[in-house]
């Protein structure tokens, strides 16, 4: 029998849900392994995007490594979102944020925020860390979580899958299973020399009819790059028999406002896949000796596709949850129900609402009419913007009132 690592905590994944797990318990008097199958710098297919509460994240498990991200030289400042409708007329909508430094949200590459995060824990004093481990199997008994990767076996009194969308501890302990109709496909592309950002350097959504309930992405980047992708429901992709490489070609080729944005771009590398278990659902995310983290957890985010906002709040909020855990000796599938309890109560309402204007993208002329009513009233447009940007004022949004105003010219 091999030899067995043992601490009293193994965090498997060391993204964004992994490293807030480990940062916000970088106080307390627990051995921490940390396990991921990659080696950093590391790519993530993703969108790149870092929205406002990314940032507020950041500062509130610690206000200096707040401050430090501000000072990371790898982002751009994105101060706005484009929505680009249907009939191909759009809308800009500018945010500041009033929190912290000068932008409302930032743009980096995967490969350098997620190390920027990784460096943060990889010295941490109650904290090792082994990269380039594959976990094989995970198994639970009376007073241990077993775990076997492809060096060596591990044990502790809890695990954590931080893991991502195809998690090994969701698959060995939890019961999250890949439903069509609450995931997303995605695919993502480098480009440089993509013309046409506005000032704002915002992030556009183009929502166009035949990827509706999904939409185009262009993202712009530091260096004169641009992240461009597309995602769409799985069910969607399978009824319509779709191949995202090739609508992702297709659209840049064939829309008039894309082909002449991109006539001098370059592809950096080939598309990439990925999936997206989106938060449409309530799901167990937890049970005896485990806890379920960010995309493990199925808490991205219905309509925009954002995880990583998710992903580190479940992360604060599951360390939070540890130190109880710890200090009760209480490990079992019922203690951990409050942790199910305290994330959905967070994150419920807002993954509810994104769900509903999610089903509402089925509606193109709809979204023509808003953009258009938008652009022409100065207060639906200041309306929308404040919408968007809080979750009690979205649940107006995915109610029909709310949309008869709009006809009848009762906002003002």
């Amino acid at each position: 029998m091999p030899i067995k690592n043992q601490f009293d905590l193994i965090i498997v994944g060391a993204g964004p849900a992994g490293f807030a797990c480990a940062y916000q318990l970088r106080s307390q008097d627990l051995k921490i392994a940390i396990i991921d199958q990659a080696s950093f710098p590391r790519d993530k297919i993703c969108g790149d995007a870092l929205s406002a509460d990314v940032v507020n994240q950041l500062y509130r498990m610690d206000p200096l490594l707040g401050e430090k991200f501000e000072g990371f030289a790898k982002k751009i400042d994105s101060n706005g979102v484009r929505f680009v409708a249907p009939n191909h007329s759009f809308l800009d909508i500018n945010y500041q944020n009033p929190n912290h430094g000068k932008a409302a949200g930032y743009i980096s590459k995967r490969i350098d925020f997620d190390y920027f995060l990784f460096k943060e824990i990889q010295n941490q004093a109650n904290v090792e860390v082994f990269l380039e481990e594959k976990v094989i199997d995970i198994e639970t008994e009376s007073r241990l979580v077993n775990l076997q990767t492809n060096k060596r076996a591990f044990s502790a009194q809890m695990i954590v899958g931080a893991d991502g969308a195809h998690s090994i501890v969701n698959k060995k302990l939890g019961n999250i299973k890949i439903e069509r109709d609450h995931y997303c496909a995605g695919i993502r592309q480098y480009y440089e020399g993509v013309s046409g950002f506005n000032r704002d350097q915002a992030i556009e959504l183009h929502f166009y009819k035949e990827l509706l309930p999904g939409y185009f992405w262009i993202f712009p980047l530091p260096n004169g790059q641009a992240n461009v992708g597309l995602g769409m429901l799985s069910s969607e992709v399978s009824k319509r028999k779709l191949n995202l490489k090739t609508e992702l070609d297709e659209l840049i080729k064939s829309k008039p406002d894309l082909k002449q944005r991109f006539h001098n771009a370059t592809a950096l590398e080939k598309p990439q896949g990925f999936g997206l278990p989106i938060g449409s659902k309530k799901r167990p995310i937890s049970g005896d000796r485990f806890l379920l983290l960010g995309d493990a957890a199925s808490l991205i985010d219905p309509f925009t596709g954002e995880g990583i906002g998710n992903a580190l709040r479940s992360g604060r909020i599951a360390a939070d949850h540890i130190v109880k855990a710890f200090e009760d000796q209480i490990f079992n599938a019922t203690f951990h129900k409050q942790y199910d309890q305290m994330i959905y109560s967070k994150m419920w309402n807002e993954l509810r609402i994104s769900r509903q204007l999610q089903k509402l993208l089925k509606y193109p002329k709809l979204f023509n009419f808003v953009v258009k009513k938008a652009n022409h009233n100065s207060s639906v447009r200041t309306l929308l913007t404040s919408m968007l940007d809080n979750v009690d004022l979205k649940k107006e949004l995915v109610k029909p009132r709310f949309y008869l105003k709009l006809l009848f010219g009762d906002i003002r």
